[in-house]
């Protein structure tokens, strides 16, 4: 029997129902992504919140960092399936706040809610391929949790714009709770009977590094600090400009202190390897999501878009991502890490350059569409890679710590950038707007990605674990 034969594939009999209520949760998580930044303009405009616009993407980001790290910490204790049932439950319980939300402050209590049940997700799906599927097929499965944005992506935004336009926006949250629930109840029951254990571990390993209570309990209390030190930065944005900036600079400072015992040692640093595939996640999804917070937003306020229409930018980027994210999970190898990484800063500069001369100009909407989707391309190509490299360079003993990092990274890096860009935008109207200066942001955090994107190393991880 040849390897490949032993391996299976994601969809084999042992497998395959795993495979789709994974999925399943992955597509309707993209659907919620999508639909929120297509109908934020309008729900911030009905219920009064125009300055608190941003941290509604930016606090659900900051709050899944605690989700992230106590969902780690206790997936390397006991496994995955407790904390992505508890996750899952969290995620249920801020749409529903949100959908019934009667005030902004009702709606930013549960996207705060939202976050650390989509934070607890990410990392539980992560330790659960990693437990669940051979090294040999991770790739293949988290390629296919790209393309669970495919759907999404073409009908995603046009169904929440429609949603926002013809019924109510309330929607949009409250009809993904429902799908929500039904595709949980459906890898629950797949799970029923199934181990958690690495090939070779045996249920009481005793080789096994087993986080103490006292670590975990310590990391999520930098957790919270992190997550409150990002939401201070979105609150930022209600007072003067100066002060605001004042207060921005010591939540980054707070956040820089207290997130280093999260990440691998020498992550800030940008040491080559693991740490270095840390940190760029957080500034290319920081640099990616600042930038695309903002793009219904300059379709409706500049051009008068309809929800529906302005959500067409966000498909494009998504069918990109995804179409990206299947060649990478082909060809990622062949291609080699540092190509990937010149590759798609290389498209998501041209998308946030696209986004800067529209801003400016005021001209050739359109160009939001196709230039949004060429940065979608980009991110398709280097966000399931950073993944795939983190647990390449990951024992069994630090998967939930290693994908825990790599979550964190991510949602801290977007959530201050996009917190700042908020800022941003209310403090430096250029050219008649506040678009301009977020997006010459995002193309400065997309520059210092560069700095660990070089340092990430190629292939050999993979072929070595193999």
């Amino acid at each position: 029997m040849t390897n490949a034969a032993q391996q299976g594939t994601i969809w084999d009999p042992a497998r395959w129902g795993i495979t789709l209520g994974s999925v399943a949760l992955i597509f309707l998580a993209a659907i919620e992504a999508l639909a929120v930044t297509t109908v934020m303009p309008v729900v911030s405009a009905e219920l009064e919140g125009e300055r608190l616009y941003a941290l509604a993407f930016s606090g659900t980001l900051a709050t899944s960092v605690i989700g992230m790290v106590a969902a780690g910490g206790w997936s390397d204790r006991s496994g995955p399936r407790g904390p992505l049932f508890a996750a899952v439950a969290l995620f249920l319980l801020g749409l529903v706040v949100s959908g019934i939300a009667v005030d902004m402050d009702v709606f930013i209590a549960g996207r705060l809610i939202q976050g650390l049940g989509v934070g607890g997700q990410t990392v539980s799906l992560y330790v659960l391929i990693a437990r669940v599927y051979p090294r040999e097929l991770h790739g293949r499965i988290f390629a296919a949790f790209a393309a669970a944005w495919v759907v999404p992506s073409m009908v995603g935004p046009a169904l929440a714009g429609a949603a926002a336009q013809f019924l109510h926006w309330r929607w949009a949250f409250l009809g993904v709770a429902a799908l929500t629930a039904l595709s949980f109840l459906l890898l629950a029951a797949q799970l029923r009977g199934v181990s958690m254990n690495r090939s070779g571990e045996t249920a009481r390993d005793p080789s096994r590094d087993i986080p103490s209570l006292r670590a975990i309990g310590g990391r999520l209390l930098l957790s919270i600090v992190v997550a409150g030190a990002c939401v201070g930065a979105g609150f930022a944005a209600e007072v003067p400009p100066a002060a605001g900036w004042a207060i921005a600079g010591g939540c980054l400072l707070l956040i820089g202190v207290a997130i280093a015992p999260l990440l691998p040692t020498g992550t800030l640093r940008a040491r080559p390897g693991l740490p270095s595939v840390i940190l760029m996640r957080g500034l290319v999804a920081g640099a990616f999501l600042s930038a695309e917070a903002f793009v219904p937003k300059l379709l409706m306020d500049r051009f008068a878009f309809t929800p529906v229409v302005a959500g067409l930018a966000l498909t494009a980027a998504a069918l990109a991502w995804s179409s990206a994210s299947f060649v990478q999970g082909r060809y990622g190898d062949r291609i080699g890490s540092t190509a990937i990484v010149a590759i798609s800063v290389a498209l998501m500069a041209a998308g946030i350059l696209a986004l800067l001369l529209v801003a400016v100009s005021g001209r050739d909407p359109w160009l939001v569409v196709v230039g949004w989707g060429v940065a979608g391309g980009g991110m398709g190509l280097v966000y399931p890679r950073l993944t795939v490299l983190t647990l390449a360079f990951s024992t069994p003993s630090e998967e939930g710590f290693n994908s825990s990092a790599l979550s964190v990274s991510d949602a801290t890096g977007s959530a201050f950038a996009v917190a700042a860009s908020g800022l941003a935008f209310l403090a430096f109207p250029l050219a008649g707007s506040g678009f301009p200066a977020v997006f010459v942001a995002a193309a400065a955090v997309l520059a210092l990605a560069l700095i660990p994107g070089l340092r990430i190393g190629d292939a050999e991880p993979l072929r070595a674990a193999r």
